[in-house]
């Protein structure tokens, strides 16, 4: 098991890092005034050879900061290659990426970003949610052709208030998309491993029953091997042909190539997508519909959270260098 607090560098300098993760000016200048940063993209180098480059050098690292997303997968060869490390530090909401049994096995502590994100996710999944119900990205593509003057008026929208929402996973995200959804009149049910004393929503043991309660299906949960595919066709025709499906949690909880047929055959009405199942890679077929509103997995992404992302970042490291406690554990040291 993996010491919680090392020896001082051998080369006497700072803590070497490694990063996987492409940040930007201010965090990189942040991080290399605290740390000796060893960049996975500014390597050129094919992943496990720059891990085991890093692990051969006289300071071993032994903090990593990694990127959510699944670009990068934290599992035992990635461990095997650079066995020093004793905590890794994810900069998104979900773990999906890592593989938190093996890391507890060698004891590797996981901090996570905490509810950093779960403001803008959950003010993104409603935005998303009233852009397809209005149509509001399909109007503005309409007025900017110049098919108001030659067509008329754009076919109308749906209204938001007075929806049947259900939820798939009423976590910190889930919770804020319900509290921002009733200031809208809407009827909040969910989905989850068990019901939640704190609130009055109905409960929904299986998703299935939920979709068929629901006018909109917002999936918030986190993905594992017991909610991938969850939203799968039995769930889409449960929902029926008005109904919406957001999704702001991560691509395989929702299965694309269903989702994709019941769209084209009018089995549902719509879908607000900031994920996918192969990101950056988007299904064509999703392209070109204007009842889809598509962002590049971006609901996490604001100036100010990723100011407090960075902190976080930060924050956690020096935490783990000094022996303490991690502010946002997954799994502790």
């Amino acid at each position: 098991m993996t010491s919680a607090v090392a020896a001082p560098p051998a080369t006497g300098g700072k803590r070497p890092v490694l990063l996987l993760r492409r940040i930007n000016d201010r965090l990189a200048a942040e991080l290399r005034s605290r740390f000796r940063v060893l960049n996975f993209y500014e390597s050129g180098a094919p992943l496990l050879a720059f891990l085991a480059a890093a692990a051969a050098g006289p300071d071993p690292p032994l903090a990593a900061v990694v990127v959510a997303g699944g670009a990068i997968q934290v599992n035992a060869a990635f461990l095997d290659a650079v066995p020093s490390l004793g905590c890794v530090v994810t900069t998104g909401a979900g773990v999906d990426h890592i593989d938190l049994a093996e890391c507890a096995r060698r004891g590797v502590a996981v901090a996570g970003a905490g509810t950093v994100f779960s403001t803008d996710v959950a003010d993104h999944a409603v935005g998303l949610l009233v852009d397809v119900l209005r149509r509001i990205s399909a109007s503005d593509r309409y007025v900017r052709r110049g098919l108001w003057a030659a067509r008329g008026d754009y076919p109308l929208g749906s209204k938001l208030s007075g929806k049947h929402v259900g939820i798939i996973g009423l976590g910190s995200i889930g919770s804020l998309i319900a509290k921002r959804l009733q200031a809208f009149g809407c009827t909040i049910s969910y989905n989850s491993r068990r019901p939640k004393d704190s609130v009055s929503y109905n409960y929904f043991p299986d998703v299935t029953d939920l979709a068929a309660a629901s006018d909109v299906l917002i999936v918030a949960c986190a993905l594992n091997d017991e909610t991938r595919h969850i939203v799968d066709s039995s769930v889409l025709e449960a929902l029926g042909k008005d109904g919406v499906v957001v999704n702001i949690a991560r691509g395989g909880i929702v299965d694309e190539a269903e989702l994709i047929r019941a769209l084209k055959e009018g089995r549902i009405a719509g879908a607000g997508l900031d994920v996918f199942e192969k990101e950056p890679d988007v299904p064509a077929e999703l392209l070109s519909m204007d009842n889809v509103v598509l962002t590049a997995h971006e609901a996490v992404f604001t100036t100010e959270s990723n100011w407090d992302l960075a902190d976080l970042m930060i924050a956690n490291l020096e935490a783990f260098f000094s022996g303490g406690p991690l502010l946002t554990p997954v799994l502790p040291k």
